[in-house]
């Protein structure tokens, strides 16, 4: 059941991305908004179409915790949902992205659109040093900065380390970086087709403040990421997974 659940998720939603992704190319001849406003109403048809055919409902915990306007996120980064998530829960997200993704033909333009940060992972410093101008003007602008620390979606239970370019905007924009845990990974898995009934939770900690060591920022950061995330992953375990 749960196989055929999944399928008919991923027709329904391979189905809905070609609808907006049509229906919104007008938009990139105006203002960015438009595209911004796009991304939030694909995204709740996302989270619909998962409660409705897969039985998988989404959990914000920590609201509390959750900036508004200029802020830096750092999301761990299990399943392909949390790409997708910060467009409901944040207003006109920076999401740092591979630069690669902007060569994608429809997807790239509207992350050009929407002035996504996007990152030459062989560029090293000159990478960063992108990165960074990216990011400032997206803190100028009053948008939430997402990045995922791993670079990169991590195997459910396994530690990754994580990249660089967190510890360069924290030092470098002296901004305080919120942490995000969470357990799609159960849900969702990376690389795979199956979507398990249950409820992904996604949990905002307290921030880190800024002026921290980066070494013991980079520290700090992890365990509060890691250890939240484990918790978590245990409990949607035993809830749902038994």
């Amino acid at each position: 059941m749960t196989q055929l659940r999944s399928f008919s998720f991923f027709i329904c939603f391979f189905i809905w991305s070609v609808i907006m992704n049509l229906a919104f190319l007008p938009a990139l001849l105006f203002n960015r908004i438009w595209v911004v406003r796009g991304q939030t109403l694909w995204t709740r048809g996302i989270i619909f179409l998962l409660r409705t055919l897969c039985g998988l409902r989404v959990e914000i915990r920590g609201t509390e915790n959750l900036p508004g306007g200029a802020a830096i996120i750092a999301c761990k980064h299990q399943s392909a949902f949390e790409t997708m998530i910060f467009h409901e829960i944040t207003r006109d997200p920076a999401i740092i992205l591979k630069k690669e993704l902007l060569n994608i033909p429809v997807y790239g333009w509207y992350c050009r659109k929407t002035d996504m940060i996007a990152v030459d992972r062989k560029g090293h410093a000159a990478a960063l040093k992108s990165m960074l101008t990216q990011a400032k003007t997206a803190l100028e602008n009053e948008r939430p900065i997402i990045i995922f620390p791993e670079g990169t979606r991590s195997p459910l239970d396994q530690d990754l380390p994580f990249q660089p370019g967190i510890a360069a905007l924290y030092s470098k924009l002296n901004q305080p970086v919120t942490p995000v845990a969470l357990n799609t990974g159960l849900f969702w898995p990376r690389k795979s087709f199956l979507c398990r009934p249950g409820v992904m939770v996604i949990e905002f900690l307290p921030a880190i403040p800024a002026g921290m060591d980066r070494k013991a920022f980079m520290a700090e950061l992890k365990t509060r990421i890691e250890t939240k995330t484990a918790e978590l992953v245990v409990e949607g375990r035993e809830k749902y997974l038994r």
